[in-house]
């Protein structure tokens, strides 16, 4: 993944598994254990939350509190999640597709009432 391969293009999830897979093959020196990229995820979630926190929540940011935007944070916790896909086998785009069917078959009555109180 050099400067040249990262274009404005749309990406698709198996783009960026592949992409990830090949930065962490030729530049990381591998994945990182499971319970590593565990906790790795947790890290990145808790700062995607300060960011939350201070600017849609209640607490003020110290200095320094907000030196990385929202996109930023949640495109460390999706690298983070492709990294633990990618070594346990699964294809994003695959396992998304199958949740979002999952979703539109379990849920398609649960939130009639709200939709009818707008």
């Amino acid at each position: 993944m050099n400067d040249d391969e990262v274009k404005d293009d749309a990406l698709t999830l198996r783009q960026a598994q592949q992409m990830v897979d090949e930065w962490i093959c030729r530049v990381g020196g591998g994945y990182f254990s499971h319970l590593t990229n565990m906790a790795v995820l947790t890290e990145e979630v808790g700062e995607l939350a300060r960011v939350i926190s201070r600017t849609y929540g209640e607490q003020v940011a110290k200095p320094g509190d907000l030196r990385h935007t929202l996109g930023e944070e949640l495109a460390d916790v999706l690298w983070v999640v492709i990294c633990l896909a990618n070594q346990s086998g699964v294809d994003l785009e695959e396992a998304l597709r199958a949740s979002l069917e999952k979703k539109r078959r379990r849920d398609a009555d649960r939130f009639a009432a709200r939709r009818h109180q707008e």
